[in-house]
């Protein structure tokens, strides 16, 4: 393994240090930028920066400037959580109001320059490492009781517009990376990940960096507890909600090893065991939802725009449509579609062990397990498709006419006749939208109910009298 010998301490640089080796854990990085170069008028140099720490008191800031190729395949070597050495950086005094500006607030008063002549950075592999090192990427850069909850931030409201706070809380769901062009050509990102605690349901936390959308990518939803130092608190005009946003100077510690963490960890694993937060559960457990009261008749172009106008609303839109099934994979992979449930929770059991993760933690006695459908349907009318809804337990039980073991007893043939009665046929559709930015679509449609239409009906629907 790698000896501590060789290295200084990062409590121990000065400047006037000859040649000094340093080795630490990564614990937040930036994305690699561009800028005019003034000295040679028409070239661009660059820049990134990252954050090492070596011991729970000390961490510092690492930049590195120069062409292009070097930046960019020095950035692409190494990603928070590696441990990397550094060999021959050059230790400079640090100017406070300028460097805590951007970069991550540290207990050094020194900041490390990298240059492609002088300086070496290499990973290391974590068996060499040593587990004390590692385990500072745990530890939050603030006091781990210094943070906001959740309720706190959307009870201070507007009074928060603009500051910069910690945040600890679970992660709900992470969104798709969004990819867009600016106005002047640059390429740009955006990643949103809802977080929940104890105090409130859902809150946004927007990332626009390449790097903290890759850290988010990581996060296993309902698993996943983050201690977010420096992230910046804004009012959302446009949805009338408080949101955070990650900025340069955000360091983010996934799953903090601390008591506050642990106490809401334990909260996600309750919360989890009950179900509480899942949009499946509540829609395997039937909704007492009266269809009677379900009016509303859209087509599938209608429900695209109506979802587009309600983007991020909590409120589900519940309605009728018209259409065909124009997808139903019922004659492939049965456990594609066939799951097994726990009777508790409504949650997926894993088919190795039998038994719920989440319900045999939280109590004693196994609860026993079902087996429901859960297919994905695409529904097709005459303005368009609505790709990926959830057609599931009871509801599929009664669009195909029999019960999950009926329909494991049937052929591959009596599969096939089945898939086909039911494509080529108009159905009367209720349905459930609710959006969902952990799904590549954004929206999760379930249906609550699928019966052949009358005819008649349908064709006054479509004619625009339903709506």
């Amino acid at each position: 393994s790698i000896s501590a010998q060789n290295f200084v301490a990062l409590s121990d640089l000065h400047p006037n240090l000859a040649r000094p080796s340093i080795i630490g854990v990564v614990i937040g990085k930036t994305d690699v930028k561009g800028f005019p170069d003034r000295k040679n008028i028409g070239s661009e140099r660059y820049t990134f920066g990252f954050t090492i720490r070596d011991s729970p008191a000390c961490f510092i800031n690492v930049n590195s400037w120069g062409r292009e190729e070097y930046v960019r395949s020095l950035s692409e070597s190494f990603r928070v959580g590696d441990c990397v050495t550094i060999e021959n950086p050059l230790v400079q005094t640090k100017e406070l109001e300028k460097e805590e500006k951007f970069n991550p607030t540290t207990p050094s008063c020194y900041k490390l320059l990298l240059s492609e002549s002088h300086s070496v950075v290499k990973i290391c592999y974590r068996y060499e490492v040593d587990t004390k090192l590692l385990s500072l990427s745990h530890l939050p850069v603030k006091d781990p009781q210094d943070y906001y909850s959740l309720g706190d931030i959307v009870a201070n409201g507007q009074s928060l517009d603009g500051r910069i706070i910690n945040v600890l809380a679970a992660v709900k769901s992470v969104g798709e990376p969004k990819y867009f062009t600016t106005s002047d050509k640059r390429k740009g990102q955006r990643c949103e990940v809802k977080l929940y605690d104890e105090t409130e349901f859902s809150f946004a936390m927007i990332c626009w960096d390449n790097e903290s959308i890759q850290l988010a990518q990581s996060w296993m939803p309902r698993e996943t507890v983050i201690f977010a130092s420096d992230v910046r608190i804004n009012f959302d005009k446009f949805r009338n909600c408080m949101t955070a946003t990650v900025i340069s100077k955000t360091i983010i510690t996934t799953n903090p090893d601390t008591p506050e963490s642990n106490i809401l960890y334990n909260f996600v694993k309750e919360s989890a065991a009950m179900g509480t937060l899942n949009d499946i559960t509540d829609d395997q457990l039937q909704e007492s939802i009266n269809l009677q009261t379900i009016v509303d008749i859209y087509t599938v172009e209608q429900l695209k725009v109506k979802a587009l106008q309600n983007e991020g609303k909590l409120e589900p839109i519940y309605g009728i449509i018209y259409a065909y099934i124009s997808t139903l994979n019922i004659d492939n992979d049965t456990s594609k579609f066939i799951r097994n449930r726990c009777s508790g929770c409504h949650y997926v059991v894993n088919e190795m062990s039998d038994t719920c993760t989440f319900c045999s933690d939280s109590s004693s006695n196994a609860k026993s397990v079902f087996t429901s459908f859960d297919l994905l349907v695409d529904l097709t009318d005459h303005t368009g498709t609505l790709n990926s809804c959830n057609l599931s337990d009871v509801v599929a039980e009664e669009t195909l006419s029999c019960t999950v073991h009926e329909f494991l007893t049937l052929t591959e043939e009596q599969k096939t006749a089945l898939k086909w009665h039911l494509l080529l046929e108009r159905s009367k559709m209720y349905f459930k939208l609710v959006f969902s930015p952990s799904l590549r679509t954004g929206l999760r449609v379930n249906l609550l109910s699928c019966k052949l239409a009358d005819p008649v009906e349908a064709s006054q629907s479509l004619s625009g009298k339903g709506r």
